[in-house]
């Protein structure tokens, strides 16, 4: 029984000290809140595409998506993360902050390897934007067998 307490209270204490780490990504510092949530510094985006259609490829393409955007506020716009609803597509967002006024591009790339059939996926892009830090971005493609 009192192996059993020890144990259980490990168990919470590791759940309480993992659960108090920064966990923003390379945008944050232990000093500053991440950008998402410090609403001083929100600025506002204007998205120029946010939904794509690809039509049809063949199985085993690699089908490269983009998705533009404009900074239409007046503070820097800082991509937090950006974060693919499956492993199939990986995303490569701004390393940088975006001016005022510039625009900027986020990348991804989608595998199609296995992926025969209707696909619709999904891009989460945390930002410090209002009025809602979080905008999906979507896009569908058809994959053929390959012959």
């Amino acid at each position: 029984m009192k192996m059993m307490k020890s144990l259980l209270f490990l168990t919470a204490l590791t759940a309480v000290i993992f659960s108090c780490q920064n966990n923003y990504g390379s945008h944050a510092s232990t000093d500053k809140l991440a950008p998402s949530t410090d609403s001083a510094n929100f600025t506002t985006i204007q998205w120029l595409d946010s939904v794509k259609d690809f039509g049809t490829i063949t199985e085993g393409q690699k089908l490269e998506v983009s998705f533009k955007f404009r900074n239409s506020g007046d503070k820097p716009l800082v991509i937090e993360r950006v974060t693919p609803t499956c492993g199939c597509t990986v995303a490569d967002p701004p390393k940088e902050p975006i001016a005022p006024g510039k625009e900027g591009e986020i990348r991804g790339v989608f595998d199609s390897n296995g992926r025969i059939g209707p696909n619709h996926k999904t891009l989460t892009v945390l930002s410090n934007t209002r009025p809602s830090t979080e905008k999906s971005l979507v896009f569908t493609v058809i994959v053929n067998k390959k012959a």
